[in-house]
């Protein structure tokens, strides 16, 4: 299958709605060993399972990022056809993941603790 290509499997609206929330701060961790260009993202998406997305959902979170001076661009030759953008992680951008990974470890949990059923309480007594 193509990066970018639809798959046959459908996203439910939960699955959609949490690659939406996360999908921003997962392409600017990607770029930080450095800058990255599109289909290389995609295929790396792709890779995860859960994050797979097509080329319409990337490229235009690419140019809003770029929007938001989280991410610069350079065009670079490519020995495999014509040159590609490739993006690179700003100082904003860092700030912005930084941010994003303090604060998911909490997000994280408060949610698990929501969905987990509390432990049940067997009446036995403790002595």
């Amino acid at each position: 299958m193509e990066p970018g290509s639809p798959s046959n499997r459908k996203v439910s609206k939960a699955e959609s709605q949490l690659r939406k929330g996360v999908l921003e701060y997962c392409v600017l961790a990607m770029m930080q060993s450095g800058p990255r260009y599109g289909v290389e993202l995609l295929r790396d998406l792709e890779r995860t399972g859960a994050l797979a997305t097509s080329q319409g959902t990337v490229y235009p979170l690419l140019s809003r990022l770029r929007r938001d001076d989280f991410v610069s661009t350079s065009w670079q030759e490519s020995a495999s056809g014509p040159p590609r953008r490739y993006y690179e992680l700003t100082p904003a951008g860092q700030a912005a993941l930084d941010e994003f990974a303090g604060l998911w470890p909490s997000f994280r949990d408060a949610v698990d603790q929501v969905l987990l059923p509390p432990p049940r309480d067997t009446g036995a007594k403790e002595e």
